[in-house]
């Protein structure tokens, strides 16, 4: 069925009943009612929702986005009495710490499920990754809708998520009748996912909030798993563990050591093809000027000395490349450290290769 797709803004300074009462969320709720997808922003990534109890309707988010079915889906709630009738173990020692801490916000924590759930929202996994948003726009929906929300990001399985709703709009539009406009994302990566369905806490996807936050409020070390990670042959406990995920259509070659006569050198290696470049702040502000690199499009991710600015960022760097129509995309990696980890954790599922610069030296370069 092909919908005609209307993008409807709404502003997520109003007062909170305000939004409540807004046309566009009434329009959104009255929608997902009757079983339909509504793309919807949060302070992550925009969001593609359908109740996540209605089985028939979940059907459609995986036809929408073309998105495999053993990829278990996030449920979206707008307060904790939507938890209690999602999960089983709701009395977790550490839920009251991570709740107080991290609730509204980008933290997705991993439960034993409620029957009500369906196989198809969880994978046919028993357990279920639920996360309140931040996002005022997400949760007035969610509460006017009544019912939580299965929602992966509103874009094409595999592709750079969408932090704008123009955005979504390219990907899915005559998939879905409406996109909710609430601005870009705050925070432009998905959320962190906590694992608190088996012997112990455990990080399987890294996000804005950290491990090191994590551990700070619940008072001990909170491992991140490298097995869940690596191993392609499960059903995945969280999304975007198994498949490549985030990638423009443009190859991504993520680069070490960006200094310009090294970036320089690679480029020559890889003639006639031309890239686009996104970088820092700082490699932008060494290489704009310099001939060599003045016809190539260059976007800047952000300063190295605050990380978030490239997690913001990142997703839309990489569809402006594939909109600029280059050949490959050469990204510069970022220090693995605080939000840079989230950020790296994106690049290396987007990449097709990853290069040392400085295994290029002129001679290389001038082949």
């Amino acid at each position: 069925m092909a919908y005609v797709t209307h993008i409807k803004k709404v502003n997520p300074d109003l007062d909170y009943k305000k939004l409540l009462n807004n046309k566009v969320i009434k329009e959104g709720a009255e929608l997902l009612k009757k079983g339909e997808v509504v793309a919807f922003p949060t302070e992550t990534v925009y969001g593609l929702g359908a109740e996540a109890n209605n089985s028939e309707a979940v059907k459609k988010i995986f036809s929408v986005k073309g998105r495999p079915a053993d990829n278990p889906l996030i449920v979206h709630i707008a307060d904790q009495k939507q938890l209690e009738k999602v999960v089983q173990g709701a009395e977790v020692p550490e839920l009251n710490k991570l709740f107080s801490a991290f609730w509204p916000g980008p933290l997705t924590v991993i439960f034993q499920r409620q029957k009500v759930i369906p196989d198809i929202t969880t994978a046919g996994l028993d357990t279920v990754a639920v996360r309140m948003p931040s996002h005022r726009v997400a949760r007035a929906l969610i509460a006017r809708a009544s019912f939580p929300l299965a929602a992966p990001s509103a874009n094409i399985s595999g592709g750079p998520s969408p932090t704008r709703a123009e955005h979504v709009y390219r990907d899915l539009k005559g998939k879905l009748s409406l996109i909710i406009d609430g601005g870009p994302c705050e925070v432009g990566v998905e959320s962190t996912v906590l694992d608190l369905s088996g012997s112990g806490p455990e990080i399987l996807r890294p996000g804005a909030i950290t491990g090191h936050d994590i551990s700070a409020v619940l008072g001990k070390p909170v491992p991140s798993s490298r097995q869940a990670e690596d191993n392609r042959a499960m059903t995945p406990p969280a999304p975007g563990m198994k498949y490549r995920h985030y990638s423009p259509a443009a190859p991504v070659i993520l680069v070490h050591n960006c200094q310009p006569d090294n970036l320089k050198n690679y480029i020559h290696s890889r003639k006639p093809k031309e890239p686009g470049l996104i970088v820092s702040t700082e490699t932008a502000q060494k290489i704009r000027g310099r001939g060599f690199f003045e016809n190539f499009k260059i976007a800047e991710m952000g300063s190295i000395k605050d990380l978030s600015q490239a997690a913001h960022n990142l997703f839309a760097c990489l569809r402006n490349m594939d909109y600029e129509g280059v050949d490959y995309i050469i990204v510069e990696a970022v220090p693995e450290k605080g939000i840079g980890r989230a950020v790296m954790n994106r690049l290396y599922k987007a990449a097709e290769e990853e290069v040392f610069l400085e295994q290029f030296d002129k001679k290389e370069g001038d082949r």
